[in-house]
């Protein structure tokens, strides 16, 4: 019993990082813009948020440093496909290999080089509970940010004014701009926001889950993140849970191999991401609901006055 919590344990701090880049571009999504970027963005945080931990020792200077990181990369991207029209799938696929050659160039220096150990966290008079104790009062702090995140968009979302006007962007920029709103700023600022949860969540991998920086190190999350959005059909909740699966998925491969299970280990690596097409190839076979669900300019530029 003990060992299956602590196998979800380790699922919910994997699929953490997951689950707040997912936010970040459902938030983006929501606004109408595509960002195929966050593979780029993440890594540009991760190797940020490493340094600043590196040299100042302060985990919350490194988080702010990789969500800073996160959202100047991300507002270049957004000035790109909002301001100037650029199309937004070739200039996200751009931004994704920008920032991993940036990444690789910036942090030659740092590979090879590893943070203290880190701190056990635990929420007192509960981590001693048993099986939830050990599953979730003994998680880092950012584990429980996507979770107040998680709730704080969905009431963002649907149960604001300002949430209302952004969902109305993703689905008719032109009938928002008809009755008087910035379209292309509101888009923007999603834009920036998206950004800088998707640098969270890469300076929580190369600082809390793997103090360390090589390069490459977001391993495809970013795409996993984007793939996960479509999964959820664009809501916060299933995408904190998709996050979580994509995790347990993740975990489990170790689990099997620790147990000795005579598996080939590149075929258990594989299957986070086996698991991940499965899904997206079951959604797609229902192209009704995913029409239904998918904000309806999601991808398309807006032109004021056109």
């Amino acid at each position: 019993m003990n060992e299956l919590a602590l196998l979800l344990a380790a699922a919910i701090a994997s699929g953490t990082p997951v689950a707040l880049a997912g936010l970040g571009l459902l938030l983006n999504e929501r606004a109408g813009v595509l960002n195929l970027g966050a593979e780029g963005l993440m890594l540009m945080a991760a190797v940020t948020g490493f340094a600043v931990a590196f040299n100042t020792g302060s985990d919350v200077a490194a988080f702010a440093a990789g969500a800073a990181a996160g959202a100047l990369a991300a507002a270049l991207f957004g000035w790109l496909v909002i301001g100037l029209n650029t199309n937004q799938y070739a200039t996200g696929l751009a931004l994704s290999l920008f920032g991993a050659g940036f990444s690789a160039f910036v942090g030659v220096g740092l590979v090879g080089k590893k943070l203290e150990d880190r701190t056990l966290h635990e929420v007192p008079g509960l981590a001693d509970l048993p099986f939830i104790g050990p599953m979730l009062f003994q998680q880092h702090p950012m584990a429980y940010v996507a979770l107040l995140l998680t709730g704080a968009m969905v009431w963002f979302l649907y149960r604001t004014r300002a949430g209302l006007v952004l969902r109305s962007i993703g689905e008719s920029p032109e009938s928002a701009h008809a009755l008087g709103y910035p379209v292309r700023r509101i888009r923007l600022m999603a834009v920036v926001a998206g950004g800088a949860l998707c640098g969270l969540a890469g300076a929580f991998l190369s600082v809390v889950y793997a103090p360390m920086w090589v390069e490459g190190l977001v391993a495809g999350r970013g795409w996993i993140a984007l793939a996960l959005t479509t999964f959820a059909t664009w809501r916060p909740v299933r995408v904190l849970l998709g996050a979580y699966l994509f995790g347990g998925v993740t975990m489990l491969q170790f689990h099997l191999q620790g147990q000795g299970v005579q598996i080939a280990s590149q075929l258990l690596a594989m299957l986070p991401y086996i698991s991940t097409i499965l899904v997206l190839v079951l959604i797609s076979r229902n192209a009704t609901w995913l029409r239904v669900n998918m904000p309806a300019s999601l991808g398309r530029p807006f032109h004021p006055g056109h």
